[in-house]
């Protein structure tokens, strides 16, 4: 008879890709900032890099960036693609890993979601609904 063992499921990334993604950020934010790259679009563009997610075996990095303002987005990304081996030669320099893993830059759109969440609970229906709720809570004390 055998017995099956049960194995709890994975909710989110491991400790190590959590550490290596934080550790490529750092890197690449590092070379960006020093601005080692012959791009002359990407020397003339600050580019912030917010975020970096890492598949289990290590071996491909999501990066997700944007431009200061989000100015020329397309054009940024394009040009961060086009440099991801020489970025990629950068992490494996800087890192110890047994793979160094393809990065692909993709856009940040966490800082578009942040503006819109803002400017729900900017809205007049949210104040509304907010002062009906503390006259609510008044009338209940």
């Amino acid at each position: 008879m055998s017995r099956k063992t049960s194995r709890p499921e994975k909710i989110g990334p491991g400790q190590r890709q959590l550490r290596v993604a934080e550790e490529i950020r750092h890197v690449l934010a590092r070379v960006l900032m020093r601005g080692e790259l012959r791009d002359p679009l990407l020397s003339s563009v600050s580019v912030t890099i917010s975020e970096v997610r890492i598949s289990p075996d290590l071996k491909n990095a999501t990066v997700f960036s944007m431009p200061l303002g989000g100015a020329h987005m397309d054009e940024v990304l394009k040009g961060l693609n086009r440099a991801a081996p020489h970025l990629r030669t950068q992490v494996g320099q800087a890192l110890q890993l047994r793979y160094v893993p393809s990065l692909t830059f993709v856009v940040d759109k966490s800082f578009d979601e942040a503006r819109h969440i803002d400017e729900i609970l900017r809205s007049e229906k949210v104040a509304r609904d907010l002062k009906a709720m503390r006259k609510a809570q008044d009338g209940e004390e």
